[in-house]
């Protein structure tokens, strides 16, 4: 069965029905209308582009081991299609097509779509509308200056100046915080598209947004911001060297990215590929990380801007994904005051992360900081060194990071700053070159984690394995080989997992009053 997740005007993006993490159980040819597409396809979802707009066509899988699927598709209609080059721009990499750029997006009419044709678009940043798309062909790079001081500065809120009402403007690391303006920034708008298989370049090596950010008037922009947005798809494209997160849906609804690929350099600072932060209904499928931090990191905000605004994470989707390197494949928090709820993630590969599964939060965070109805199913992870981590110390982003606060392991009050975790799931997993522990869980005295489910997991560790810390802590310790450890968890159950090349004990549950193991195995 072949699934269709996106259909604009010039793109297609389908996905293949199955449980095969990332990559299609059997290598495919696509053909449409017949004509065979030169590339093989070895990947769950793929794309097509260059298609024709309000047009039917006929969409097949050849597989290499036999058989066929087809699905029949009709791409939307458009308003009109404008080439940038048409506005003055130039893309030779040299000429600022800042005003070309943003004059082209001012004169779209409703339905329009964008094109940029094969060439380097240097830019300062940009501001998208509703209802367009744009279209980066392949060879297209739209490219960010590296003029710090000519970024605008955005204030986190507007006033008005006869009533006094605030507009909320932006926001960086669960706070709420004046920032650079960022390269494609969109706010308050709907119904946009961004296709094709070009390149947003943030361009972060080149500047100084790497060095020295500490000091700067505001916080860095990101590669793509989205602010209270709706019905925004990124499809096929590649984002890479942000100044810092990449891509920032923010208190938007209905947010997709699809087939696409963030990257930067592992040593980048802060680079996360995508942060959705108190947004509800977001879907990651098909996508490639490999970045300097986190590859998905689903945020709700510090507990100041978390009680003000009360806007948990919710409907979260994230499959069929390949992150290669980073902190943490895919994160939960810090910054969750405002909760995390109704959370998938399936069918993905994980390769030469620091830890594969992460959740991760800390007093302060506040009583509203509840993770509800969170399933991690069908895991194929390699060479990441610690692959289920919760931790509920975590000691870094906040001024009083080091204090006795953070780090005291003696039960503190409960009261409206402690946060709270309830059930999590980790099923169907494999996970092959570990190195520092294959399962560390560390709850609170004062607020243990409901329950922790264990099921179906294997973990074989690497012959070579080195020390390292499993979470990010005040006080840790460096662990090598460390099988299951679990501590301050109300409930935990264990089933059919096998760990292989454990030092010392397979299972260490600490202040865990129920435990209960089942077909555990120690190899």
């Amino acid at each position: 069965m072949i699934r269709i997740l996106y259909c604009g005007s010039s793109s297609a993006c389908l996905e293949l029905d199955g449980d095969a993490p990332y990559y299609a159980k059997s290598r495919y040819r696509v053909l449409v209308d017949g004509s065979e597409r030169p590339d093989l396809q070895s990947a769950n979802v793929f794309s097509l582009f260059g298609l024709r707009p309000a047009t039917e066509y006929t969409v097949a899988v050849r597989f290499e081991d036999g058989g066929e699927e087809q699905v029949r598709l009709t791409t939307q209609a458009e308003s009109c299609c404008v080439d940038v080059r048409q506005f003055g721009a130039v893309g030779d990499g040299v000429h600022e097509d800042t005003a070309a750029i943003q004059a082209a997006i001012s004169f779209l009419p409703e339905g329009g779509r964008l094109w940029f044709p094969a060439g380097v678009y240097l830019t300062l940043p940009l501001c998208l509308k509703s209802h367009i798309t744009l279209d980066l062909d392949e060879g297209a790079v739209l490219l960010g200056s590296t003029q710090r001081e000519r970024y605008p500065i955005i204030p986190t809120v507007s006033t008005d100046p006869a009533t006094g009402a605030e507009t909320f403007q932006v926001g960086f690391e669960g706070q709420e915080l004046n920032c650079y303006q960022s390269l494609l920034h969109a706010s308050y708008a709907r119904d946009i598209a961004v296709v094709g298989r070009g390149t947003i370049d943030g361009n972060g090596q080149n500047g100084d947004w790497w060095r020295d950010f500490q000091s700067f008037p505001a916080s860095r922009p990101r590669v793509i911001f989205l602010n209270h947005t709706q019905n925004v798809t990124l499809h096929g494209v590649t984002v890479k060297n942000g100044p810092s997160w990449h891509i920032h849906p923010f208190f938007s609804q209905n947010f997709s990215m699809l087939d696409c690929f963030v990257t930067a350099p592992k040593d980048s600072p802060n680079t996360d590929g995508i942060d959705p932060e108190s947004c509800d209904g977001v879907d990651i499928i098909g996508c490639r990380f490999s970045v300097g931090d986190d590859c998905v990191a689903v945020k709700s905000g510090k507990i100041d801007m978390a009680r003000k605004y009360q806007t948990p994470a919710d409907h979260h989707t994230v499959r069929s994904c390949l992150m290669e390197f980073g902190h943490g494949a895919v994160t939960l928090g810090s910054e969750l005051a405002a909760g995390i709820r109704n959370l998938s993630v399936t069918n993905c590969y994980f390769h030469a992360t620091d830890r594969g599964l992460r959740i991760k939060t800390r007093r302060g965070r506040g009583k509203d900081s509840v993770i509800d109805n969170v399933l991690f199913d069908n895991i194929r992870m390699d060479k990441v060194l610690t692959p289920i981590v919760i931790n509920m110390w975590y000691n870094c982003c906040d001024p009083d990071r080091y204090s006795e606060y953070v780090w005291c392991r003696d039960p503190l009050p409960v009261d409206d700053r402690t946060p709270h975790l309830g059930s999590f799931a980790f099923r169907n997993m494999e996970c092959t070159g570990a190195e520092v522990a294959a399962c560390y869980i560390d709850g609170l005295p004062e607020s243990p984690i409901d329950q922790v489910e264990l099921e179906n997991i294997t973990v074989d560790f690497a012959a070579d394995a080195k020390p390292g810390k499993p979470s990010m802590r005040n006080q840790n310790e460096d662990r090598c080989r460390l099988g299951l450890y679990l501590d301050n968890v109300k409930r935990v159950r264990v089933k059919n997992v096998k760990l292989s090349g454990v030092e010392g004990r397979a299972l260490t549950a600490e202040h865990c009053p129920d435990v209960a193991a089942e077909d555990f195995e120690e190899r």
